[in-house]
Formats: structure tokens, sequence, C-alpha cells
């Protein structure tokens, strides 16, 4: 009698294992097809180092209110291209400073022009002096149809490594480089691993499809805070690596 009482609780432990497998493979699935954002539930953001990264698209943003709610760090877009500044970027530069709040600035990588030209955009939009900031930031990703259509590597490469090399000439310190998992393996690995790295996973966790070093990784594309009006309704979302620190990211 006692054996076969054993029998429905097997049938029953079996079932709630099926059921949470299909659960998971489900999230899975969802997170996979961009239909949902599960990387919340694996960054404990009140015990993290989080920042924000931000461009014209919030339009106003006020840093002591972002400060209040525990971003410790922000990025700011400052160029694209060869041509192109953003037009809210000397506004955010100032303000951050003026805030206290810990800020570094990017520059969005183009595929189409030569990257000595998009470092002197750079330069010349920054200004030559950014110690006590973060350190300046080469964004590489797709745009337009460059993901149907990617360029070549060795061009990438090429002028990647000359954009690099200027603003490295210019203030004395190694830029980190921003991009995608995907991209990284494509274009980066092998080629900049000298580099610190800040890794865009936005609908799994990084682990889940990087496995080298990396310093920040892009969480959510989909944050929303208080402290920005008039544009964007919401704001990217990143953390520090718990393994390393902030100050290894600042200009000295």
């Amino acid at each position: 009698m006692k054996k076969g009482r054993k029998r429905p609780i097997i049938i029953v432990l079996i079932s709630i294992v099926l059921v949470v497998a299909i659960a998971f493979s489900s999230v899975f699935v969802l997170a996979k097809t961009k239909t949902i954002f599960i990387n919340k539930w694996f960054v404990n953001e009140k015990n993290s180092t989080i920042g924000v990264d931000v461009s014209s698209y919030q339009a106003d943003i006020d840093m002591n209110k972002l400060k209040e709610q525990n971003i410790e760090f922000i990025y700011i877009k400052a160029t694209e291209g060869s041509n192109v500044q953003d037009e809210r970027f000397a506004e955010n530069w100032k303000n951050a400073e003026k805030a206290g709040l810990l800020s570094g600035a990017y520059h969005f990588f183009s595929y189409d022009s030569e990257g000595k030209t998009q470092a002197e955009n750079f330069i010349k939009t920054v200004g030559t002096d950014i110690k006590g900031r973060m350190l300046p930031v080469v964004d590489v990703e797709y745009y337009g149809d460059k993901e149907k259509n990617p360029p070549a590597k060795e061009d990438v490469v090429r002028e990647l490594k000359t954009y690099l090399d200027l603003i490295e000439k210019e203030y004395g310190v190694k830029p980190m480089i921003y991009t995608r998992a995907d991209i990284y393996k494509k274009y980066l690995k092998g080629e900049f691993d000298e580099y610190k790295k800040w890794i865009s996973s936005l609908y799994s966790p990084l682990s889940w499809n990087y496995k080298d070093d990396w310093y920040i990784w892009q969480y959510l594309n989909r944050g929303e805070l208080q402290g920005y009006t008039g544009g964007e309704k919401y704001i990217d979302m990143n953390v520090l690596n718990k393994d390393k620190s902030l100050d290894d990211l600042i200009v000295k």
C-alpha cells in the first residue's frame, strides 16, 4: 500500500517540472523575439552602480533629478560620423558637471566616412580637456540598412583603428567601445581586445550571449525615470560590472 502512494506524488512532481520547463521556454522565446524585457529580473538596481546614456532625444534633462534616483553616471551623445553634432550635447555636458554627476561623451561611429574626420569631429565638439570625466566612448552598431548589408570587416577595422588611435593620442587614454554582442563577434573580437567594452544586450542577460570581459552592460532601452521632458519617453539603462571599479573609467 505504501509503495502505491508514491505514484501520484511522482506524477505531480513530473507535472510541476514540465510546467516550469514550458514556462521558462516561453519566456526564453519571448525574450529572443524581443516581445518582453526580462533583464530587470537579473539586475539588482538598488545594490548596483546604475547609469544612463542620453542624447537630444531625451530633450530637457534635469541632472539633479537623475542623481536623486540613484543614477551614478551618464554618457552623453556628442557626435555622429564626420559632420553631425548632437544639438543638446553642450547643454547636457555643462549641466552634468554642474550637478556633480559623473559624465562621459560618446561618438556614434559611421561606416560611411573616414575614422580620421570622425575623430576630428568628436575632439572639436567635446574639447581637449576631459579630466575628471569618464572615458570617451565610440558607439559601434548597425544603422539604416547596415544589418542587412553589413560593411566589410577590413574596412570597419581599419577606420575604427584610425579613430581610436587619434582619440587616444588626443586624450592620453584608450577609449571604451560600446557595441552589441553579435557585432563584437563579427568585427571586434581579436582586433580590439585591449579596449574596455560596454556591451548592449537588451532582451536577455548578457551572460547568455557574451562571455568576454566587459565593464558596462546596457540592459534596458525602455527605462522610465523622472528628470527628462519634452522628448523621448524612455531612457537607456546601464549597470557597471560588479567586479569592476567606476574609478577605472575616469580620466585622470
